[in-house]
């Protein structure tokens, strides 16, 4: 195994840095890891697969060049940054190869820092088939999933009869198991056409050729933490996404939690330092499931289009509607986030109000909590605070102060209701065009 990059410096090493979504993912966290990651040593994923997005614009040799991550850690775009992919994620090894050499032919060198845990457990194709397959089978009342195989791949996990990264260099054995899989599925889901014998043969290619990034993860992480090398977490999804949190059914197979940070990766709690949360200064989600501020008016065309909310991975317009602060509260407690990155600040420009949701009722009574019953959230009439617009262009904004007083308001309210520091505010899309409050 190649070493990895010596450490900035001494300074906060120990603890790692968590970057989670706080809402329904798409929260924008890519760029803050971006500008993170110029700090850190190391960028790892602890949970979910290929079925994240991250879109990051950064210069390579005096080019700008745009950049899509799904798998792999964008912390990569540091060139002395390591990249890991730890034990809780799930690695569909012709993607991790597609999106390296995407990424290396654009002039990104990752060379000798890109590392995976042995531990980490594979996707196949034959999951992605059966995801399409699940999906028919649930007909109106689908997930919404990306198809990338992820489910398929963390029910394989869960039953005892998945395959790690380290079963891959045990050739008679990885056979073996693996026709097995594929027999399990053609019985629950029919014969569909798949090729067993030639993706055994292409795995033990792949095998020889994943070898140099192939590391015992808890060691790796652990070795970095004690060398005092800076870590960023890179969580993907969002905390409603949680499989345990989130508005289940609807959610992926992950723990998008702060807690998938300990499990994903082996490290205790006290392992962990700075937790910052990253939420869009409205909602947004993508597929079904409930939302309870959903605007399907002008106003949520408006955030649709001046927000870009097209996913990165999938290509599927997200879904708009205001801040919800219920959820948000509910998100806190879960996470205990240390501060906020409030993205897209600039999307509510020219707008001449703002709602914020502030409570829930049911049959005119307050919610004290989040419910987990979507039949219950259903019904929910939300109860809303309006706020002044400001009606002007933040982009240009490098300060706080520099932001109308309107504007300012609207984010001191989201701090007090929350209670947590909002640290860091996007004010458009560029790199630099985040503001940060010490």
């Amino acid at each position: 195994m190649a070493a990895m990059p010596k450490p900035a410096d001494s300074k906060g090493g120990g603890k790692a840095t968590v970057l989670l979504g706080a809402q329904w993912g798409d929260e924008g966290k890519g760029k803050l890891a971006d500008v993170l990651s110029t700090q850190m040593d190391v960028c790892a994923r602890c949970a979910g697969g290929n079925n994240a997005g991250h879109t990051i614009v950064a210069n390579v040799n005096g080019v700008k060049t745009k950049f899509d991550f799904h798998l792999l850690p964008s912390g990569l775009v540091n060139p002395r940054c390591a990249g890991f992919i730890g034990s809780g994620v799930v690695v569909h090894v012709p993607s991790f190869f597609e999106e390296l050499d995407k990424l290396e032919k654009k002039g990104l060198n990752c060379d000798g820092r890109l590392f995976i845990s042995d531990r980490a457990h594979l996707v196949f194709d034959f999951h992605q088939v059966v995801d399409g397959l699940k999906e028919v089978e649930l007909g109106g009342s689908s997930i919404g999933t990306t198809k990338k195989g992820i489910g398929p791949a963390y029910s394989s996990k869960a039953s005892r009869s998945g395959l790690r990264v380290h079963h891959l260099y045990d050739p008679e054995l990885f056979a073996s198991k693996f026709r097995k899989l594929v027999e399990g599925r053609f019985k629950r889901y029919g014969h569909f056409e798949y090729d067993t014998e030639g993706e055994i043969a292409r795995y033990k290619a792949f095998a020889e050729r994943l070898r140099p990034h192939i590391v015992d993860g808890v060691t790796f992480i652990h070795t970095a933490l004690s060398s005092n090398r800076r870590v960023l977490v890179e969580g993907a999804n969002a905390l409603m996404l949680d499989i345990d949190f989130g508005t289940y059914p609807f959610v992926t197979s992950s723990s998008t939690s702060i807690g998938g940070v300990c499990t994903g990766l082996g490290i205790p709690p006290n392992a962990i330092g700075d937790v910052i949360g990253v939420m869009k200064a409205y909602t947004t989600r993508v597929g079904m499931g409930p939302f309870p501020t959903e605007l399907t008016d002008d106003i949520g065309h408006h955030l649709q289009e001046v927000g870009a909310e097209y996913g990165v991975t999938t290509g599927r317009r997200r879904r708009c509607g205001w801040l919800d602060l219920v959820m948000m509260r509910y998100s806190c407690l879960i996470n205990g986030y240390t501060s906020l990155n409030l993205t897209k600040l600039d999307v509510l420009d020219n707008l001449k109000e703002l709602k914020v949701a502030v409570g829930y009722t049911v049959d005119g009574k307050e919610l004290t909590s989040f419910p987990a019953d979507l039949e219950v959230l259903a019904k929910v009439e939300v109860q809303y605070k309006t706020l002044p617009g400001w009606e002007g262009d933040i982009s240009k904004a490098t300060t706080f102060d520099e932001l109308p007083q309107t504007c300012r308001d609207y984010v001191d309210f989201i701090e007090s209701f929350l209670s947590v520091k909002i640290e860091w505010i996007g004010v458009g899309p560029a790199r630099e065009s985040m503001i940060h409050r010490a």
